[in-house]
This record gives C-alpha cells, sequence and structure tokens, in this order.
C-alpha cells in the first residue's frame, strides 16, 4: 500500500519541527513540494532546508506549481472550492505517478494541517488507493500566544477561532476571538473595549508583533501590515482579539449547581 505522511513543520522556525515530525521525514522516499511563486520562494526554501536536515537519502523531491485561486470571483467559498479540487489533481498525480507500492511519499505543511489548512479535505478528493498518517505541527496560533506571552483562553471563558472575513461580516463573536488571515483588518472596525494582539511571519526572521488596546493600534497595524506586503509580495498574519472589561460568566460546578469565577 502507498502512504503519505501529512506533517506540520510549524509556523516558520526551523526549530519548531517536532521530534516527530523529524522522524516523519526521515520516513519518507518522496516529497512533494508544491512552489507558490517566485514571491513565496522562502516558504519553499524552509521545506528544503528541512528535508536536507532530516531527509534519508536516497529520497526525491518532486515540484508542482501551486493553482491560482481566483481572488475576485463574488462567490468566495465556490472559488475556494474549486481550487482546492486543482489542488488535489496535484496530490491524486503524485500518490499514482510518484510513489511506487510500499513507498512513502510526505507532504511538508506549514503550521499544523490540522488548523486552518486544505490539505486534509483534499486527500479527501483523491481516487486513488493510499493511506496516510498526520503529524501535528506548531501553529501560528501557538505561535503567536507564545510571542506574545498570553493564553489563548481565559477561566470561564470559550474563544472563538474564526477568518477575516466572518469578523467583517459578524463583528465578534465572543470576548476572545483568534482571527486567521484579515487583508481587510477588520479589527479596526471592533469596540474601544477591545485589546489586539497581531503577528505576521511568526516565527521567521521578518517576524513583527504589535499589541495594544485597537483604537491605538489599528492605524499603525494597517500600515506596518501594507508594507510588509509591498515588500516581500505576501504576507500570513493571525491575531488575538480580547475584550478587557468583560468579567467571567458562571460555570457549572461537578454537582450542577452555578458558581461565579468573578
Amino acid at each position: 500500500m502507498k502512504r503519505l505522511l501529512i506533517i506540520g513543520i510549524g509556523a516558520g522556525d526551523p526549530d519548531h519541527l517536532t521530534f516527530q515530525g523529524a522522524k516523519a521525514i526521515a520516513a519518507a522516499d518522496v516529497f512533494l513540494l508544491v512552489d507558490k511563486g517566485e514571491a513565496k520562494d522562502d516558504l519553499t526554501r524552509l521545506r528544503r532546508d528541512l528535508i536536507a536536515a532530516h531527509g534519508r537519502e536516497p529520497y526525491r523531491i518532486v515540484e508542482a506549481r501551486d493553482p491560482e485561486r481566483d481572488r475576485t470571483a463574488p462567490a468566495y467559498t465556490a472559488a475556494v472550492e474549486n481550487w482546492r479540487s486543482r489542488r488535489a489533481d496535484i496530490y491524486e498525480s503524485f500518490v499514482t505517478d510518484e510513489l511506487a507500492d510500499g513507498q512513502t511519499g510526505a507532504l511538508l505543511v506549514w503550521g499544523d494541517p490540522g488548523v486552518y489548512d486544505s490539505t486534509l479535505a483534499a486527500l479527501d478528493e483523491i481516487d486513488a488507493e493510499f493511506e496516510y498518517d498526520v503529524i501535528p505541527g506548531i501553529s501560528s496560533v501557538s505561535a503567536l500566544t507564545a510571542r506574545h506571552r498570553v493564553t489563548l483562553t481565559r477561566v470561564g471563558r470559550p474563544v472563538h477561532l474564526t477568518t477575516g472575513r466572518r469578523l467583517a461580516a459578524d463583528g465578534p463573536t465572543g470576548d476572545d476571538v483568534l482571527v486567521m488571515l484579515d487583508a481587510a483588518c477588520s479589527f479596526a472596525g471592533t469596540a474601544d473595549d477591545f485589546h489586539i494582539y497581531w503577528g505576521a511571519y511568526l516565527g521567521t526572521p521578518d517576524e513583527i508583533l504589535i499589541s495594544g488596546p485597537v483604537t491605538e493600534v489599528a492605524d499603525r497595524i494597517r500600515a506596518v501590515r501594507a508594507e510588509a506586503r509591498a515588500r516581500k509580495g505576501w504576507i500570513m498574519d493571525t491575531y488575538l482579539l480580547r475584550r478587557t472589561n468583560c468579567r467571567p460568566g458562571p460555570l457549572r460546578s461537578p454537582n450542577g449547581s452555578l458558581r461565579d469565577l468573578s
């Protein structure tokens, strides 16, 4: 049986790779690198460096160009699904044409494959016989909270993980909101009692961190983000919005009664 390893490699720092991830790289016979173009060459370079450091010869590297996603289409979900299906075609060709029976292929996935990534959904569309395992990595969420030295959750309070598009449409849906990729800087429209912990290029030499009350740092984040994107040609950012004047809600104790944590 052909086998795939979906390996989370962390948010950008080579030291984010776990021991399990390093062992998985050493176990692979063939690696698929999906090239996102010259502007994002540093994303491919990190993958090559990790393979060189932890791969076990002899291995092969197969390259494919990432299909372009239509970012102008009004139907966002349909555009993403179309792009993901074309990605699935690349994965299917890799399994069918590049892996012999009994061989192990590997995909090195930025961050954690189980957090805000389309790889696993694309694999579900493959019409080929294979088995696969997922190796978790350090996500941008973990990197963000670590670098800002804050916890993702607070006692007795949920956290909502969402996107910039949903934040723009719905506003903050809780007192703690983790937002992935917000090209429109939708945080600027939140209430004046929110604090923001923002980070871009987390774990890389280009890392940028800004935090503070949204009303005080929103313009700065927008300016820094625009300059960084123009300079590099791309940006990946994440942030945590946290309401500062909320009181902890009641929790149920083991006997079923309510207790207030305030």
